[in-house]
């Protein structure tokens, strides 16, 4: 390619509309040549090569290709390690720029470092935005200029400083002209990169106000669709957070609360990067003594503990990759507080499950369950899941939708009593901490 471009790497960030780093992008003087990496790297790593992740982020890139192709353009799409996708684009490309988003995981963080490197090495300029949240890095801070490390604080300083200028979306539309007008004819199937579609029924992005206007009352009923389930596509990116938290402000405070609590494990990743090496956010809680025992987990994987909502949360997640918010609190607790297994191997295994899996949001979400992280729950809270259930699924709808079987012989017995499980976790709490 003799013209000289700009590129817009995709990742995080697979639209079009209110983008950050392809609004600035499309703002240059160059033309824009859009581009996605398949990430060898990653996908490489991933065992179960029906992974509906990877099946969302591929029909994604081919919704970018189609939007794109109405504008006389297209996408780049290259599967490899990225910083041998980029030594290659360099030798075939008159690259001017290049313009991306921050990202906040390790891996990015090195990824990103040793591109921008590599780009700046050739006097490639490297630019990247914050787009994913509405806060980042050192934007929220105490007033001696230290991280929040307790959300209900942390979402005070967020709501006071929130103004119009934070949520105003990014007009790309009005520079769509500046995309360089090309056609990409090779766009690699799922196949070709070693995966295989599934049955996923993927999650709408359309925002229901209807629901977002009754989610306080709602939220916490598994047997009814009373969340957004628009997690996925904040994931990767396919909605803009700022235009949900436009929404949030007019039809619900419970809603926005959520989106805080996004930021704020962003923040904490971000400040504390001790726990992208599976450390505990909580050194001190490092020292528990875990049971760990394999044929246990199992059984909670599968979904036969004999605890109908926790088997019911399991089996929800293996089939359709999304489980309910309160009973992912319902079924981490039972994990670690009731078999005494190591918070760190069901963070690993939702990893490997959720649709919407983000590390910051998983991480926080766990260590809350388990006692170790920021602002989580006290050690001792232990949830009863027999007196969830009567709270939250009191007629059984979403237990006998997923769990069929609760009433047949072969059911399992509670793989553990709830009186005894909680005072052999309390005890070993308490050996770990020195607490009497």
């Amino acid at each position: 390619m003799n013209q000289k471009v700009s590129i817009f790497w995709f990742r995080r960030d697979l639209r079009l509309d209110d983008n950050a780093g392809l609004f600035y992008a499309l703002k240059s003087t160059y033309p824009i040549l859009p581009l996605f990496i398949f990430d060898s790297e990653i996908l490489d790593k991933l065992e179960n090569k029906y992974d509906a992740r990877v099946e969302f982020i591929h029909k994604s890139i081919l919704d970018l290709h189609e939007q794109l192709k109405e504008l006389d353009s297209s996408i780049l799409i290259k599967y490899g390690k990225p910083l041998e996708v980029w030594k290659d684009l360099i030798e075939t490309c008159t690259i001017a720029e290049v313009y991306t988003n921050h990202d906040y995981e390790q891996y990015a963080n090195g990824r990103d470092l040793r591109v921008g490197e590599l780009l700046n090495s050739k006097g490639i300029g490297f630019y990247t935005y914050k787009d994913q949240v509405i806060f980042e890095k050192n934007e929220i801070l105490t007033g001696g200029n230290t991280p929040y490390t307790i959300f209900t604080p942390y979402s005070r300083k967020w709501r006071e400083k929130l103004n119009e200028f934070y949520v105003k979306s990014y007009p790309t539309e009005a520079y769509f002209k500046n995309f360089l007008k090309f056609e990409n004819k090779v766009i690699p199937g799922l196949t070709e990169m070693g995966f295989f579609k599934t049955n996923t029924r993927f999650p709408e992005k359309e925002i229901d106000t209807n629901l977002i206007e009754k989610y306080n009352d709602l939220r916490d009923i598994p047997s009814i669709l009373g969340t957004s389930r628009l997690s996925v596509h904040l994931r990767f990116g396919t909605i803009s957070i700022r235009k949900l938290v436009q929404k949030a402000l007019i039809l619900s405070q419970t809603w926005l609360n959520e989106l805080i609590w996004r930021d704020f494990y962003m923040n904490i990743l971000y400040h504390f990067p001790h726990i992208s090496k599976g450390e505990s956010f909580k050194k001190e809680y490092d020292g528990i003594v875990w049971r760990n025992n394999e044929n246990e987990f199992q059984a909670w994987c599968m979904g036969l503990t004999g605890y109908p909502i926790v088997d019911a949360g399991m089996r929800e997640l293996n089939e359709t990759g999304f489980m309910h918010n309160r009973v992912r609190m319902i079924t981490a607790s039972f994990l670690v507080k009731h078999l005494l297994i190591d918070w760190r191997w069901g963070e690993a295994y939702f990893a490997e499950k959720l649709l919407d899996y983000d590390f910051a949001a998983n991480n926080g979400g766990w260590q809350w369950a388990a006692g170790s992280g920021c602002d989580a729950a006290p050690y001792f809270r232990i949830f009863n899941p027999t007196t969830q259930t009567q709270k939250f699924d009191p007629e059984l709808k979403y237990i006998k939708k997923w769990v069929p079987d609760v009433s047949n012989f072969d059911y399992p017995e509670p793989i553990v009593e709830h009186t005894f499980a909680r005072e052999r976790v309390l005890d070993a709490y308490k050996k770990a901490l020195n607490k009497n």
